[in-house]
Formats: structure tokens, sequence, C-alpha cells
């Protein structure tokens, strides 16, 4: 039985879905759909999984069961394109309400005939994957669908402790107090917050937060120039693109998803669960009075990313505060920030560590490049948390980069 330990801050937080859309090289077929999924269910038990709990230890799990939880959305209509309108409608329709985890599963998906290809919408909780897992379970689905590639079994193991952490990545000294004096205090508010009344207060949330979506591309050609300006500057063109939205914005700070799978030598290749961090840079305000172009400022980016990479105290900064945390006191962070829940603690720490008081922040999640016989085109849609106001998700296909920003109206 696998426990949810970091993965609980994706709990009870609203927004915590997304997407990847992509266009198979196969004419749609319904019968070929089921069978696939039926195929990725036994290779990858989380298709199986809904919540369960252990009231006694006030533990969630992801409860295993005998059938695939995968939500079919299958009308086989035709549409023009993976930019048609009715994908990203249907993709509001379904983060526009708080999924009951207990009665369905963490994955979703649609599909629509588009010529002689097939576009696939999937939709992910946060719990069954991060951004690089969601995007390897969709290359197994084009494989298997298109080219008849059966997917490899993929046990399940996730971080479960803090012994799963490096020795020297531990939080500093004044971040380890505040979370403990947080702790304390939460002890002492003796309180709870059960799933149904965060699915209640989450429901009537979505209903209210509107988030607009846009897709922009980068085509080879452009990529080119680009990459060989980033290779004159000495940086990377996730730096490059960085500092476009920092420019764009108007933002000096801006968060950053990490994908940690090569770092953590538990990991089992093609396993879903979460094994990503996040973490911040913040340029100086006389680097944002100079920039005169996004790859000079890109130069200060990449030095500020250097130096966040290669210290583990920062790097794993966020994943060993949800360690340290109670794990209460994560399921009351953002219905206490945001919601009818009166908890010092759970405030403080929505406010203060997560942000959750206002939707101000920026951030980027780059899916990075694959190239694939089976996918012609993709996109990912990136989840809109609750403490950022435009989030830019990146994904690069056959040398097309798409940047698709889900922002706050």
């Amino acid at each position: 039985m696998q426990k949810l330990f970091t993965e609980r801050a994706h709990l009870m937080c609203a927004n915590m879905c997304f997407g990847i859309v992509m266009s198979v090289d196969h004419p749609y077929d319904e019968a070929l759909i089921r069978r696939s999924m039926d195929r990725l269910s036994a290779a990858h038990p989380f298709l199986k999984a809904l919540l369960g709990y252990e009231e006694e230890q006030n533990a969630y799990y992801y409860r295993v069961t005998d059938s695939p939880q995968t939500g079919l959305l299958l009308e086989g209509q035709e549409i023009i394109g993976t930019d048609s309108a009715v994908v990203m409608d249907t993709y509001r329709q379904l983060t526009g309400r708080d999924w009951d985890l207990f009665e369905e599963g963490m994955l979703k998906i649609a599909a629509w005939k588009m010529g002689e290809k097939t576009c696939f919408l999937l939709v992910f909780h946060h719990l069954l994957a991060d951004g690089r897992g969601a995007l390897g379970l969709s290359e197994e689905l084009a494989a298997d669908y298109g080219s008849g590639i059966a997917p490899k079994p993929a046990p399940e193991k996730l971080i479960s402790s803090k012994e799963d952490f490096p020795d020297d990545s531990r939080m500093p000294l004044i971040s380890r107090i505040l979370v403990s004096r947080a702790n304390r205090t939460w002890a002492k508010e003796q309180q709870k917050v059960s799933y149904q009344a965060y699915h209640t207060f989450a429901d009537a949330f979505l209903k209210k937060d509107a988030v607009s979506h846009s897709l922009s591309r980068i085509l080879p050609e452009e990529m080119d120039e680009i990459r060989q300006k980033c290779h004159e500057n000495r940086v990377t063109v996730n730096d490059y693109l960085l500092a476009r939205m920092m420019i764009e914005d108007r933002t000096r700070k801006v968060i950053i998803a990490l994908d940690l799978r090569d770092r953590l030598g538990f990991y089992q290749e093609g396993a879903l669960g979460n094994y990503s961090t996040a973490f911040s840079i913040e340029v100086r305000q006389s680097q944002m009075k100079k920039a005169k172009d996004p790859y000079m400022l890109a130069r200060e980016v990449h030095e500020q990313v250097r130096k966040k990479m290669a210290r583990p105290s920062d790097l794993y900064l966020v994943l060993q505060c949800y360690a340290d945390l109670d794990p209460g006191l994560l399921d009351a962070a953002f219905i206490s920030c945001r919601g009818d829940f009166p908890s010092e603690a759970g405030r403080f720490i929505g406010n203060m560590f997560f942000g959750f008081g206002a939707a101000d922040g920026y951030s980027v999640t780059n899916l990075g490049k694959i190239d694939s016989s089976s996918i012609s085109s993709a996109y990912f849609i990136p989840p809109a948390s609750p403490a950022i106001r435009k989030t830019a998700g990146i994904l690069t296909v056959n040398s097309v980069l798409t940047v698709c920003t889900s922002e706050r109206v």
C-alpha cells in the first residue's frame, strides 16, 4: 500500500489538474482506445486506484482496485486540429469541478476524430503523476494505440520518508523553526479538515475561479535561431523562456518546476506518482532595468538557476517542507487561507510558505523535448495553482516548441 507523503500537498488544494493534448497518427478507433487503456492499466497500478483513508493515523493512500478507473469521453466528434476550441472547452469542463477521488479515478481521457489521426486530451490529477510522468504515460498510450507497442509494467515506488532525500538537503534553521512552531500550534488547535469539507469548498471555489488559456508556438526555423543566440550567450533555451516571461510580465521572481527522477535512486522507470520539486529564482531590480532583451537577462537567470540546483537545501526545500509539516496541517493550508476554516497554523503555512493568500506568483514548467514516430504534435496544459497568477507550460515535440499558459482572468 502506497501512502501519500509529499503528495499530500496536492490532495486538499484546488486546481491540481493539468493536461496533455496530442495528435496520434492513427484513425479514430474507440475499441482500440479502450484496449490501449486496459493495457496501460495493467502496467500502471495507479490507473486502477481510488483514494483511501485510514482514520486512526489520519493517512490517505492509493487504494488500488481490480479494475481501471480512468474516465473515458469518447464521442467520436470530428475536429480540425489539436487547437480546436472544443478541446480546451472540454478541459475547462473537466477541471471546472473538484473530482471526488474516493469515487472516481485520477485520469480522464477525451478523444476526437482528426482526419486520419486521433486527438487525445489526457487530464491528470496531480496525485496520479507529475508533468514528466504524465508525458511518459501519454507517449506509452500513443505507442500502443498508434503502433501496437504494449506498455511495460512499472511498479510504483514513491517518496516515502525523509530518508529518500540527500543528507545535505535539510531545510535552513529558520525554516525548521517556523515549521516546528506551526506544527505545535496546529496540535494545540486539535482540528482536522475532512476530505468532504474540503471537497465541498473546492467545488464551489472552482466554479468562481476563472482561468484563461492561450497557445503559442515556436517553429523549427525560429527555434534554430533561438538556440544559436542562447549558445552565443552561454544560456539554455529554458533560461531564455524564463527571462522572456520576466520581461513580458514585469516580474523579477519566477517559480520553476524541476524533475528529480534521475537524482532519486529508488525511482522505477515508467512509474507514475510525483518526483518533482520547485524553487524560485529572483533577479535584482538593477538587472531588470538594464535588460534590453531576454538574452541579456537570461545570463542572470542562468546564474540563479545554477546556484539553486547546486544547493540541495534549495533544490529540496519544498519537499522537505512537505515532509516536516504535520499532514493534517498540510490539509488545512489552502482552505484556511481561502475558505471558512479558522486555523492560525493553517493560515500561517498557507500564506507564508505556499502563497495561497493571493494568486500573485508566476511559474514555468518545461517538460522538455521528445521526438516521436506516433505523436505528430502535442502540448502541455499546466495546472493553475491557487498561489499562481500565470503559469507557462512548455513542451517540445518533433522540434516544435509549444507554450500553453494558464492565467487567472
